[in-house]
């Protein structure tokens, strides 16, 4: 399934670049950061920008993933607004009524926002990086769960400390 998750993403993103770099970097640092929670973490990883970034819907997604992958990956998918300010503010509210098994997304998110700030920091994109200090602590209220992926928070946090 990991497999046929990251073809699938792969395919979907085409020609699509994550800075100077084809997008599967991202989807393959996501999903590495994921992976250590297990198999469907991983699956959802490849998938999470699928349905926000190309024109895949979440219902293929649930054909072909099953529903706890395709409302996970609806929960990771911004919602509308004018400006990003606006998508995050609405997405991070959606994310700050998640429990139960549908928490797999916020896992997800923590492995999608480390990956995010560990290329910042990596590629000196310091523009970016100030972005993301400056939303952490609303992303943290939202989609923060004591003991749900500490090492994740702990290293995104200590990158953005440093």
């Amino acid at each position: 399934m990991i497999d046929k998750a990251r073809e699938f993403a792969i395919r979907c993103h085409g020609e699509q670049q994550y800075g100077a770099f084809p997008y599967s970097v991202h989807l393959d640092q996501v999903a590495k950061y994921a992976s250590q929670y297990g198999d469907t973490a991983t699956v959802v990883a490849y998938l999470h920008d699928v349905v926000e970034d190309t024109d895949t819907t979440l219902d293929e997604i649930e054909m072909e993933f099953g529903s706890l992958v395709s409302k996970c990956v609806g929960i990771l998918t911004d919602e509308p607004g004018q400006n990003r300010q606006e998508r995050k503010r609405k997405t991070y509210e959606k994310m700050s009524k998640v429990s139960g098994e549908l928490e797999l997304a916020l896992i997800v998110k923590a492995a999608d926002r480390l990956a995010n700030i560990r290329a910042c920091t990596d590629h000196e994109n310091n523009e970016l990086l100030t972005m993301y200090e400056s939303e952490h602590s609303i992303f943290r209220k939202a989609a923060y769960r004591s003991g749900l992926c500490e090492k994740l928070w702990q290293e995104m946090e200590a990158l953005l400390d440093s």
